[in-house]
């Protein structure tokens, strides 16, 4: 019902800076409630890098406070992460989520999921 599409991984060196885009469709029409990003690294757990609610309330993970800005254009659907003075720690699959509602467009029945996209990578060589 909702696709995400991550862009702007890349490789770039430590101290150096990134921009995460997520971009947000449907065929039906929906509302984000909240969006997020997400890393994943071999051998690693899943962390919660950053989120920011409908009223522009922000979470973020200790280990990127100061270093990381989440933000997001409700028009554009989109959600973007900021990554500045970046560390090799930060090397991961940055994945996408959303908290959406959905309005199907001809039942007009209403839904409320997780959705998730596949991944922009970032690395941070040593």
């Amino acid at each position: 019902q909702v696709q995400l599409v991550e862009s702007g991984g890349g490789l770039v060196q430590a101290g150096g800076s990134l921009r995460l885009s997520c971009v947000a469709s449907s065929r039906d029409i929906f509302s984000i409630m909240t969006m997020g990003w997400y890393r994943q690294a071999p051998g690693k757990q899943r962390e919660k890098v950053a989120t920011i609610n409908k009223l522009g309330s922000v979470y973020y993970s200790d280990s990127v406070k100061g270093r990381f800005t989440i933000s997001r254009d409700n028009d554009k659907n989109t959600a973007f992460l900021q990554m500045n003075s970046l560390k090799p720690e930060d090397t991961a699959l940055y994945l996408c989520t959303a908290d959406v509602f959905v309005t199907n467009r001809v039942t007009l029945r209403a839904l409320r999921n997780d959705y998730w996209g596949q991944g922009t990578q970032v690395t941070v060589p040593s």
